[in-house]
């Protein structure tokens, strides 16, 4: 026969196995959601979600070479007899007139850019290609060299280091703006612009 104490135990016991069974199931959850398409512990980290970074290596060389000429050259002669009747007052006369014109240009220009920056992905197409778009400003002795890339790249041409070739982006936007005294030194001032225009 159990005791009054052991009892009370056994009831105490059955009731708190009832107030566990009761309680609902509790899960812990992280303070920090995973955005975009989960990646495999085992695959490359490229970019593949809005927000993603990933480095562009651009090597870029351009060449142009043209050259013109022009000539034209235009002559008129008039020649009038003298006057015969009440015109008698009238001598010979002649005139004539010559215009000529020539002109030569020629223009050849180089362009050459090499550079390592990152740019952030800012939209995925439904068909995966990403939109990107970034800048890199450098500052040194006063001269400021700001490159600025975007375009569109596919996923498959990111290597396995997460860079891509400047050659492989779609619809490629790259502009090099510098500003200082050298850069100022290299364009021309504001009187022969407007002697250019005119003339």
């Amino acid at each position: 026969m159990l005791s009054r104490g052991a009892v009370v135990r056994s009831s105490v016991l059955s009731f708190l196995c009832l107030l566990v069974m009761a309680m609902p199931c509790v899960s812990a959850m992280s303070l920090w959601g995973d955005a975009g398409t989960p990646i495999s512990m085992y695959g490359d980290r490229k970019a593949h979600a809005v927000g993603d970074t990933l480095t562009i290596i651009i090597n870029e060389s351009s060449s142009a070479n043209r050259a013109g000429t022009a000539a034209n050259s235009k002559t008129t002669t008039t020649a009038m007899n003298a006057g015969v009747g009440i015109f008698s007052v009238l001598t010979n006369a002649s005139a004539g007139n010559s215009d000529k014109f020539a002109a030569n240009g020629s223009i050849a220009n180089t362009n050459t850019v090499n550079a390592r920056m990152t740019a952030q992905v800012l939209e995925v197409k439904p068909n995966g290609n990403l939109i990107i778009s970034g800048s890199q400003s450098i500052k040194q002795n006063g001269e400021e060299q700001k490159i600025t890339v975007s375009g569109i790249v596919r996923t498959e041409d990111i290597t396995t280091d997460n860079t891509v070739l400047s050659s492989s982006i779609g619809d490629a936007v790259i502009k090099v703006d510098g500003k200082g005294p050298i850069a100022g030194k290299q364009r021309q001032g504001i009187l022969s612009q407007i002697f250019n225009f005119l003339f």
